[in-house]
């Protein structure tokens, strides 16, 4: 018997009870759509944080002071001054595979304009900060060196306090007091949104790091320092030489510990790109369940099927039909009835993993490789679960069946 009669008589088997295919279906239906939602969702929340990442900097190493024995008291992560301006130049003149360097210091204060007022913290950073954070302004602009030599009141506000304060005017230009110091708004940044630990970016005031050191906090020192290496791939080299260049200029000796921290968003990246990876997998074999109940729902219809066509599968046999030929027939029926449903759960779960991703503004990702390994899932399914039914049919012996009643 050719492909094209076994899968013409399988149909017809089929549409014989339309109701009972379709509760069979759906089973498979309900599994490939949830494996389908689950390994999409899961890409999805990976692949927005991922642009997180790269919308704050690939390429960056943060540095800050670490954990110091003070007195036999083990100080917390950025407790002491231990970083300074001199750090900075120091990495930016030795570290070949940095390209930009910008001292960090910060200071929780209020600001107010007119009879608005916004508690927020500032930041005193240098010019380079911007294109190491790859956040430009969407009016007016940056200071420079010029502003940080002299300790300039300017500043450059993000989209949040410039909606706060200045709900309904430009904010180019008006003077803000920050805590005791007036300052000139010099421009708005562009919308970052939030941060991994769910921050608001955009709530942020950016001033020269000089003025808030003398200014605002009152110190000498720096709070941490920003650096971004010559590409994504340099970060981690460029992290071991400037461990060396401080652990040098600290008077570290080995086998002491650094009295600073460097972190590396290529480190983040591959942690988040590892634990993406570990909940795809975990999140796609719970939903694989729901394939096997459905498989399980197939082989129970399918037994029934071999009952009630018993006479028909003697007939056959009688007229000359091989055991080959009832097997085929069975494992077609199976196999169609998963594949059929096996495509309807693609499109309900490439709509699902769409909808989620249009509710939670995130990018809907689905590979092509996860749509392929459901299609084989699905008429893996319906050939195992359906071999032993047509197994038992193919088994029949012709004259028994002949008899069935």
């Amino acid at each position: 018997m050719d492909l094209g009669a076994v899968i013409r008589i399988a149909m017809r088997a089929m549409a014989r009870n339309k109701m009972r295919t379709a509760l069979t279906m759906l089973g498979i239906i309900i599994g490939v759509a949830a494996v389908i939602a689950t390994i999409g969702i899961s890409e999805g929340a990976s692949e927005q944080m991922k642009q997180t990442i790269a919308n704050q900097g690939a390429s960056r190493l943060f540095i800050h002071s670490g954990w110091v024995m003070v007195g036999g008291v083990r100080s917390g992560g950025g407790a002491t001054p231990r970083l300074n301006v001199a750090d900075a130049r120091a990495i930016e003149r030795d570290v070949k595979l940095v390209r930009l360097v910008s001292p960090e210091v910060h200071s929780n204060a209020p600001l107010v304009y007119q009879n608005r007022n916004w508690p927020s913290r500032v930041q005193g950073v240098g010019p380079e900060y911007f294109e190491i954070r790859l956040w430009p302004t969407v009016s007016g602009g940056v200071f420079g060196e010029d502003e940080v030599e002299r300790a300039a009141d300017v500043c450059v506000i993000g989209q949040t306090i410039a909606d706060n304060l200045f709900p309904d005017e430009d904010p180019i230009g008006k003077t803000i007091r920050v805590k005791s110091v007036p300052m000139t708004v010099i421009g708005v940044l562009s919308a970052k949104g939030r941060s991994l630990d769910g921050s608001d970016q955009d709530e942020t005031v950016l001033a020269p790091y000089t003025t808030v050191q003398k200014k605002l906090a009152g110190i000498d020192y720096v709070h941490a320092i920003q650096v971004s290496a010559i590409n994504d791939n340099a970060t981690a080299a460029a992290q071991e030489q400037i461990e060396a260049v401080l652990r040098e200029r600290h008077r570290i000796r080995p086998g002491q510990e650094d009295d600073f921290m460097v972190r590396n968003m290529s480190d983040i990246t591959d942690m988040i790109n590892r634990t993406g990876d570990v909940m795809t997998l975990l999140l796609a074999s719970v939903a694989s369940v729901s394939l096997i109940v459905g498989g399980i729902g197939i082989m129970n219809i399918m037994l029934v099927s071999v009952t009630e066509r018993t006479r028909e599968i003697g007939i056959r046999l009688a007229i000359g039909a091989t055991e080959s030929d009832v097997l085929r027939q069975f494992l077609a029926e199976a196999v169609i009835l998963s594949l059929l449903g096996g495509a309807a759960g693609i499109l309900a779960g490439v709509a699902s993993v769409v909808g989620f991703a249009q509710i939670l503004r995130w990018p809907s990702a689905l590979s092509a490789s996860a749509l392929g390994l459901a299609v084989v899932f699905s008429a893996g399914t319906g050939i195992f679960f359906g071999f032993y039914p047509a197994r038992q049919a193919a088994k029949l012996d012709p004259i028994e069946a002949l008899r069935f009643e």
